[in-house]
């Protein structure tokens, strides 16, 4: 077994592809980690907007996340709507594309890229924010650990959705069942003790207020709290992922995804009044997250606590994992409509779009460098792609039941109410959060835009170029002259020649003369005295056409000018006919052969493509050793 079956598994055939779609059960971690781990940076980012109210903050926690769960509710039963419509591929580009037209399908793309992206920068520095909470000495390497963190998250998704699916189930539902538990407890010990408990590990006091509520405080709370809804479009993004029967193993997965995330938000909030949790600085030595404060608050730190943030710490890490299956799904249907590389739409040996996942991880690995892996400076970029989405997708949906015969109206209200209430808040979002930096967001959703639109020009035009009209006609009945470039007399010259005198009877051998340097004394006499006994007179002897030799001077050192200079010549002098170039290369079999050779005959092909005219071909003639 070679290192990359090793590393990333066997080959699958295009005959696997159904055996790799998955259920609701792998689902949840593959596309709901996302949504899931933004339970906790989302309350989180809420609080730290209201650090400057002090004790106050505590008593606006539950307004503020009040309508973002029911937000939630309004997005999962309008998602559910948008599977049921588009069972194939319900994402926002699709809709958008069939409804609203190319430009707001555009839009939907970029926006969902720059999501995808910040997901997996945010989604990895809060997990590591998560571990240097429960371990402080770690904190130094934070930028380290998520660099690392997001190598292991690509190389795990090189194998397939459904392998990194079941090998992020274990920490995604032992996430679930420990902070559902905990609140759980939370909650049972708020209402014994008549909304007083008392926490076994304290929190940090709360600091003294240094600003009263204002308007503009509390919508800049509430946008940063609408970073929790991230990840929720992510199962309409990826329905063709599922198995059959489709609908009900994606129905399933957004109802325990959203279930699970409005359970986290409500009760997180919840217990944060009671306990006294309040957000802290992520830069200092001392910092605890809010679900670190929580657990500890509850139960202390031992075994539950460690053990509950271990599960959150991989889950907040593997969150980027639900961009890692949308995001190259997303991008193989942009380059399928002609908008991305069409390297893109290529699966690879596993089944998947691994040139979207490289994408994907340098991007992110970028931002991350950027920003230190500091989850606050990360989160002002952060939901504007997400409620972008949200709202395209909603408005896509609200066009599609339009044109239905018979109208459903309660459909049509659903997916209207979600348009209105995403575009509202997207506005908020853009208000609070456009000078803290998601003007950069804001910058880059047109800068994609226009990169799409070029690449999409530049296949229309190249398509245009190619495309031809009429029967196929013959305008060549003459053989070409075909040129063999040759070092000297030996095996892979005359496997060239002998392969050239097949296509035509006009054959050339060129030879550069001094390609080395002024010191090297080649004239080439010697060659040429023993072209005429080895090759010229055999030939002779059978009354065949000798393949002629031709001696080059070289000034410049140049393998291309001359050979170029040459069939300028003999396009001159035979008009209309093809030249056919035949260069003998040497097949290396072992990569530290490649140190060995000068590769001369890989820039002679690539300078005759670009530069050699519409009638030259460039033919290269392998050579394999034996042994």
């Amino acid at each position: 077994m070679s290192l990359i079956d090793l590393l990333i598994g066997p080959k699958l055939a295009s005959r696997d592809q159904d055996s790799r779609k998955i259920g609701w059960f792998a689902a949840v971690p593959a596309m709901g980690l996302d949504g899931l781990g933004s339970s906790s940076y989302g309350p989180e980012a809420a609080l730290t907007v209201m650090i400057p109210l002090g004790a106050a903050s505590l008593n606006w926690i539950g307004p503020i996340m009040a309508p973002i769960v029911a937000l939630l509710l309004i997005l999962y039963m309008s998602y559910r709507q948008t599977v049921v419509a588009y069972p194939v591929n319900g994402g926002a580009y699709t809709v958008a594309k069939e409804n609203l037209g190319q430009g707001a399908s555009l839009l939907s793309a970029a926006a969902l890229m720059v999501d995808y992206i910040l997901n997996v920068a945010v989604g990895i520095s809060a997990g590591v924010a998560a571990l240097t909470s429960s371990i402080p000495t770690l904190q130094p390497y934070t930028l380290a650990l998520c660099l690392a963190i997001l190598a292991v998250i690509a190389a795990a998704n090189l194998r397939g959705t459904s392998e990194a699916g079941l090998l992020f189930a274990l920490p995604t539902y032992l996430f679930i069942a420990s902070f559902v538990g905990l609140i759980a407890v939370a909650l049972w010990r708020i209402a014994a003790s008549g909304g007083h408990p008392v926490p076994v590990v304290p929190p940090p006091p709360l600091h003294p207020a240094f600003e009263g509520v204002g308007a503009w405080l509390l919508m800049r709370a509430f946008a940063s709290g609408c970073t929790a809804m991230t990840g929720v479009e992510a199962v309409s993004n990826g329905v063709g992922a599922f198995k059959e029967p489709v609908v009900k193993e994606a129905h399933t997965t957004l109802t325990v995804i959203c279930l699970v995330l409005g359970l986290l938000l409500a009760g997180i909030a919840t217990v944060a009044h009671a306990y006294g949790l309040s957000a802290m600085d992520q830069t200092q030595p001392a910092y605890q997250s809010v679900l670190s404060q929580l657990t500890a608050a509850v139960v202390g730190h031992g075994f539950v606590y460690y053990t509950a943030m271990g599960s959150l710490l991989a889950v907040l890490c593997l969150s980027a994992n639900t961009s890692f299956v949308g995001f190259p799904r997303l991008c193989r249907v942009v380059a399928t409509d002609g908008f991305l590389p069409r390297s893109f739409a290529v699966a690879d040996r596993r089944l998947v779009f691994s040139v979207g996942l490289g994408v994907l991880t340098v991007t992110a690995g970028g931002l991350l460098v950027l920003f230190g892996g500091i989850t606050d400076r990360l989160i002002p970029l952060f939901a504007i792609g997400a409620f972008l989405t949200f709202t395209m997708s909603q408005a896509g949906m609200v066009a599609h039941w339009r044109k239905q015969e018979g109208r459903n109206r309660t459909r049509l209200l659903i997916n209207g109410v979600g348009a209105v209430t995403t575009g509202l808040a997207l506005a908020v979002i853009l208000v609070a959060k456009f000078v803290e930096g998601a003007w950069i967001t804001v910058l880059a959703i047109p800068l994609i835009i226009g990169l799409l639109v070029g690449i999409h020009r530049y296949y229309q035009q190249l398509d245009a170029s190619l495309e031809v009209a009429g029967p196929f006609a013959i305008e060549e009945t003459e053989p070409p002259t075909v040129l063999v470039a040759v070092e000297g007399r030996n095996r892979m010259a005359d496997r060239a020649l002998q392969f050239a005198m097949t296509l035509s009877p006009d054959v050339i051998a060129i030879h550069l003369l001094r390609l080395a340097g002024p010191e090297m004394d080649d004239d080439g006499k010697a060659l040429k005295q023993q072209w005429h006994v080895d090759v010229v007179e055999p030939m002779e002897r059978r009354g065949a056409k000798a393949p002629r030799l031709l001696l080059l001077p070289a000034p410049f050192r140049e393998l291309h000018g001359p050979l170029l200079k040459f069939i300028d010549k003999l396009d001159a002098d035979t008009p209309g006919r093809s030249v056919v170039v035949l260069i003998p290369e040497l097949v290396l079999g072992r990569w530290w052969e490649r140190f060995l050779h000068s590769h001369r005959a890989e820039h002679l092909r690539k300078m005759l493509l670009q530069n050699g005219g519409p009638r030259v071909n460039v033919v290269t003639v392998p050579w394999r050793r034996l042994g």
